[in-house]
């Protein structure tokens, strides 16, 4: 662990409990999920003046107009995708701050996240190398198109709403396996949806209301 990865004052253990509890009460159940948000230390992921907000449950500015999700929504993607059998590989579309890899590095066996914006996939590398996280891969690129060399994976989430998710994403996806997105719907409201695919067909499930920055195309320097 890195020497400020503890924090203090508002980003010590006690901010990390209240968040904790405020997670159960809002419904979160899986004890796993739960201790890896526990143990992550959010105030690194997020901008340094804003540190001292880092164990509210609310989300906050990362730059380059993006922002790293309230734990809630985290901490119900992340059960989303374990619900309904074991996960060994997971797909992340917009790696961000790093955060949400990092939640999910402790409860998988390997995470591959992309990130169409090239400065946040450099500083998410820096950090989860100075946190000792070594079992997730990193790719600069355009999201939509996933990581097919890697394919398929147990599970695929997305942290940007697409108004329809890429048909390149479904098909990376294992028989059994679980795709979480936000998607925007044509009154611009989003939801969060899951589909689990079956030898039949992608069996949808609409989750929660929700709202993500919109998930663009290409990759930018």
């Amino acid at each position: 662990m890195v020497p400020d990865a503890r924090g203090a004052g508002l980003t010590s253990g006690r901010a990390r409990e209240r968040l904790i509890r405020l997670l159960e009460g809002q419904g979160i159940q899986d004890r796993r999920v739960l201790e890896a948000i526990r143990a992550v230390p959010r105030h690194l992921f997020v901008e340094e003046a804003l540190s001292h907000r880092a164990y509210e449950n609310i989300a906050l500015p990362i730059g380059h107009r993006q922002t790293i999700s309230q734990p809630f929504i985290v901490a119900r993607m992340t059960e989303a995708l374990l619900e309904g059998g074991p996960v060994s590989t997971v797909l992340e579309i917009g790696t961000g701050s790093g955060y949400q890899a990092a939640v999910l590095a402790p409860l998988v066996d390997r995470v591959y996240s992309v990130e169409r914006i090239q400065a946040l996939s450099r500083n998410a590398r820096e950090l989860l190398s100075r946190l000792g996280i070594n079992n997730v891969n990193l790719r600069h690129g355009d999201g939509a198109e996933g990581w097919p060399e890697r394919a398929p994976f147990d599970g695929i989430l997305l942290t940007a709403a697409p108004h329809n998710v890429p048909e390149t994403l479904l098909t990376q996806l294992a028989l059994n396996g679980r795709l979480v997105a936000p998607v925007e719907g044509p009154d611009g409201r989003q939801q969060l949806v899951r589909y689990t695919r079956t030898e039949e067909a992608y069996v949808r499930d609409i989750l929660d209301a929700v709202m993500f920055v919109p998930m663009l195309p290409g990759a930018e320097q």
